[in-house]
């Protein structure tokens, strides 16, 4: 019984030091290397969508597509309707009475991103 137990303990670190040296050995593959450069939203581009069922929002230069999450979000919609086709960084941040929103809100919507924010110059 004894023997059974050295040998699966020796077999058991055997395999973990195989596994990190195999990870010496091939790295992970690097983030982001093989992304696809991501789409240019202009003010125009986004004031097209300012409906409930396609509403997309400029938040921190980036554009999101909320329109799924509306009748999620936690508050109600006709809250979060007024900015539909907007620039709306300053409503996010505060909520529009000073609070901001919470580190759960910021990861959720990193999964609405669409694009990138970029404003017309006249």
């Amino acid at each position: 019984m004894r023997r059974l137990y050295l040998y699966t303990t020796l077999i058991f670190w055997l395999l973990v030091s195989a596994v990190w040296a195999g990870s010496l050995w091939f790295p992970p593959a690097e983030e982001g290397v093989a992304v696809a450069a991501e789409k240019l939203i202009s003010t125009a581009e986004l004031a097209k969508h300012a409906l409930p069922d396609n509403c997309w929002m400029a938040i921190r230069g980036k554009v999101y597509d909320v329109s799924a999450y509306l009748p999620e979000h936690p508050s109600r919609p006709d809250l979060v309707l007024p900015w539909c086709g907007k620039e709306a960084t300053e409503a996010y941040n505060t909520k529009t009475k000073g609070r901001p929103h919470s580190a759960y809100a910021d990861e959720l919507l990193v999964k609405y991103r669409i694009g990138i924010f970029t404003v017309n110059k006249p």
